[in-house]
């Protein structure tokens, strides 16, 4: 009895595994697959044996984003859903920043980031100390800072933003004028849709300051018809090159509402192969800019930090404090 229902169980597995494969066959060749699908099956398990839940992140590749997550999304709604995970541990498929973010929403859970060297360029641009430098400079004036930062730096300001609710967030304070850091680009982008004049810091993301308008006409050129979307950390000229401009969750619904044809992101390329995969019939052309720092964030990566708990993330206590309120008055926002 025991070896049929052990028999009953790898079949079961197998056939779950196969399922699995059925959702990410168009964009996972059947040779990687092989190599993942060893690592999905012991992560599958592990999640059970430690009421564990994944969270992960638009620019994580499909086999993580499709076959192992549980919670899916952009940065706001990751940090919107880490408050209602019900579980004892979250492992943050995706970079540092968005480990603490979950952390700070859940003090009383245990906070994995697979591996603790997954960045982020505008988090690493801008410190608390530059933070409390502004304040002396721009006395009174409300700092809004973008969720891409370290905690140390978001309890240093007044609120956080998204660059899906920035403009949203600047013009909730009713005030004439503001600080938004780091983000070069995404303070530019919304500067253009509002009357609140917009301080920028000078940080930029390392994968989307590299598009240029040249890109986009050249892929206009290649690919008649194409529907450009671009992300708000562009450079502002990309952005008005672009037919659309949004947050990763804003490009997602647009390709679910509009189901264009032919259509290009213009942002980390794993987005491409995540959306291709909910949308057969849409035709995805992919200028392929990768991020490092996501890039660290494996299969491998995630069983191991499920084996041994680790890389565990712990907050200051008194930083958490502070960079809560900032988080929790954006999402009340």
């Amino acid at each position: 009895m025991d070896t049929l229902m052990l028999d009953r169980g790898v079949r079961d597995a197998d056939q779950g595994l196969e399922r699995l494969y059925d959702r990410v066959r168009r964009v996972v060749p059947p040779m990687e697959w092989a190599g993942f699908a060893d690592d999905i099956r012991a992560i599958i398990e592990l999640k059970k044996q430690r009421n564990a839940v994944i969270l992960a992140h638009n620019y994580q590749t499909p086999e993580i984003f499709h076959c192992v997550s549980d919670i899916v999304g952009d940065s706001l709604a990751l940090a919107r859903e880490a408050q209602e995970v019900d579980a004892d541990v979250i492992v943050m498929a995706g970079v540092h920043f968005m480990a603490e973010t979950a952390k700070l929403m859940n003090p009383s859970k245990t906070v994995l980031i697979p591996d603790a060297r997954a960045g982020c360029s505008l988090a690493d641009s801008i410190t608390p100390a530059d933070v409390r430098l502004l304040r002396e400079r721009f006395p009174g004036v409300p700092i809004v800072t973008y969720v891409n930062t370290s905690a140390a730096v978001k309890a240093e300001s007044d609120i956080c933003c998204t660059s899906g609710n920035a403009r949203k967030v600047v013009e909730s304070l009713g005030v004439p004028r503001v600080l938004m850091i780091p983000d070069e680009f995404l303070a530019r982008n919304v500067a253009a849709e509002t009357d609140v004049e917009i301080l920028a810091w000078h940080g930029h993301c390392e994968v989307h300051e590299r598009f240029t308008p040249a890109d986009i006409a050249a892929l206009r050129a290649a690919h008649p018809g194409v529907v450009v979307l671009s992300h708000p950390e562009c450079p502002p000229e990309v952005v008005a090159a672009s037919d659309f401009a949004g947050s990763t969750a804003r490009m997602s619904e647009f390709v679910a509402e509009r189901q264009p044809q032919r259509v290009v992101l213009i942002t980390e390329c794993s987005m491409s192969d995540n959306l291709a995969v909910q949308h057969p019939k849409v035709e995805f052309v992919r200028p392929c800019n990768l991020c490092p720092h996501m890039k660290r964030i494996t299969l491998g990566a995630i069983r191991h930090a499920l084996e041994t708990m680790s890389e565990p993330v712990e907050i200051d206590p008194s930083v958490a404090f502070a960079a809560r309120r900032s988080v929790e008055r954006m999402l009340a926002v």
